[in-house]
């Protein structure tokens, strides 16, 4: 198994970290949750616009016109598939007031939510890890530090339905295992046809989808869990850090 899978397949497997966080009644504090999520945005964000695209770019090959056009058919199919999907939220979920029945059904609709999104993610983790490892090594962290707080939106609604832990942590980690199929499709697919002009182009894509899921979704869920506190305190450490942490691969001669 190629070292970009297992990436993918544990940045997946986070999810379960959430939900069993959740069904034992450890849950992180909103504010912790909440610069989780900028931090991910901010490893997201610098990975994306500051390696992955200029990389595309400069590929032997590849064209200005189709490394921007895929980094713009990335925006723009990440938000396509955004707006066609349900969105329901953890705080909105637990609410006490919402009849079992109800809840159950909610549940059920913010597991495919998630799901579909971390279809694409998959995706990236697999394609950012084989063409540059220690860029996916970033892009793998950024991932399952959001996969947690997915984790517990899911198993949450779920177990307060259900009364099930076995439950809730089945269906958040079917939402991860989406993650799992995304990678998992593109070790199949881009196994047989990867010139690095086809890799730049997936890279530039997924640099696109990246920098939507960060600016669309990361940022303002974190503002939503934590309200009192600015979410660019967690995206301006996560840039940090992982400006710093690829400065110190370079300079090493490891980058």
């Amino acid at each position: 198994m190629s070292v970009p899978l297992i990436l993918t397949l544990l940045a997946g497997g986070a999810t379960f970290i959430g939900a069993f966080l959740d069904v034992l009644g450890q849950k992180p504090s909103n504010r912790v949750l909440a610069f989780s999520l900028g931090f991910a945005a901010g490893i997201m964000l610098l990975i994306s616009l500051m390696e992955m695209l200029p990389a595309a770019l400069h590929t032997t090959g590849m064209s200005p016109v189709l490394g921007y056009g895929m980094f713009i058919l990335g925006l723009v199919g990440y938000f396509a598939l955004d707006r066609t999907l349900p969105h329901a939220h953890p705080q909105d979920l637990m609410d006490s007031s919402i009849k079992p029945p109800n809840l159950r059904r909610t549940a059920l609709l913010l597991t495919l939510g998630i799901s579909l999104h971390n279809f694409p993610e998959g995706i990236a983790t697999f394609v950012t890890a084989s063409s540059n490892l220690e860029l996916g090594l970033g892009i793998a962290l950024a991932v399952a530090l959001h996969n947690i707080p997915e984790g517990l939106a899911v198993a949450g609604p779920v177990y307060a339905a259900t009364g099930s832990k076995r439950k809730a942590i089945l269906w958040a980690g079917v939402s991860g295992l989406a993650e799992i199929l995304g990678g998992v499709l593109a070790w199949l697919i881009l196994g047989t046809m990867i010139s690095p002009v086809v890799m730049a182009s997936v890279m530039a894509a997924v640099a696109g989808i990246m920098v939507a899921l960060s600016v669309d979704e990361l940022m303002p869920l974190a503002k939503e869990i934590d309200p009192h506190n600015n979410p660019s305190y967690g995206v301006l450490c996560g840039m940090a850090v992982m400006g710093l942490s690829l400065t110190l691969l370079q300079t090493s001669g490891i980058g």
